[in-house]
């Protein structure tokens, strides 16, 4: 079976993210972080972990990339228990049987994020229209198979259609000078 974990390629989460997640923890998705809310009213940092952040389950912080890796029943079992136990902490859910019940959705999904080989990156970005959030995954690996991982040294592996964005890094610099 395999899972997601956080990796950090360089230290530019710490800059994009609020609170970066830490490099080598479990890793969700974590979209259900923003429902009940305004994806359109956000600005900033929670504007950027909402577009393209994974969520990391130990520190609660966010990562651009996640790595498919290869984990045991246990693993996963220990994955859900920590999920289930953050939902209570720091979400209010009711309980931890209930908590429990969604932890393990939310890990399904991860697994289902999982069928490419070990050692591939993944990237989200998320949109939201009329209400509803959408999530695209585009999967990296490194050039000439596996081998440390060095930033630019990535081919795009995915074949998903993403929408042409622009980046206005002048405005995000402003952005975070106002914070």
């Amino acid at each position: 079976m395999k899972l997601l974990r956080t990796i950090a390629l360089d230290p530019s989460d710490t800059f994009v993210f609020e609170h970066a997640a830490e490099p080598g923890e479990w890793a969700v998705s974590g979209a259900f972080r923003f429902w009940g809310g305004d994806p359109a009213a956000l600005e900033g940092k929670d504007r950027a972990a909402f577009r393209g952040g994974f969520l990391g389950l130990q520190s609660w912080g966010w990562s651009t990339l996640v790595q498919i890796v290869n984990a045991t029943d246990e693993d996963r079992a220990a994955v859900v228990d920590l999920l289930a136990r953050q939902l209570v902490d720091k979400l209010g859910a009711p309980d931890l049987d209930t908590a429990r019940a969604a932890a393990e959705e939310e890990v399904t999904f991860s697994e289902s994020l999982c069928e490419h080989l070990s050692d591939t990156l993944i990237a989200v970005h998320r949109t939201s229209e009329d209400g509803e959030v959408h999530e695209a995954f585009r999967t990296l690996r490194a050039r000439g198979g596996p081998k440390p991982f060095k930033a630019f040294s990535f081919l795009e592996a995915g074949d998903e259609e993403l929408p042409q964005e622009e980046v206005d890094l002048a405005q995000m610099l402003a952005e975070s000078k106002r914070e």
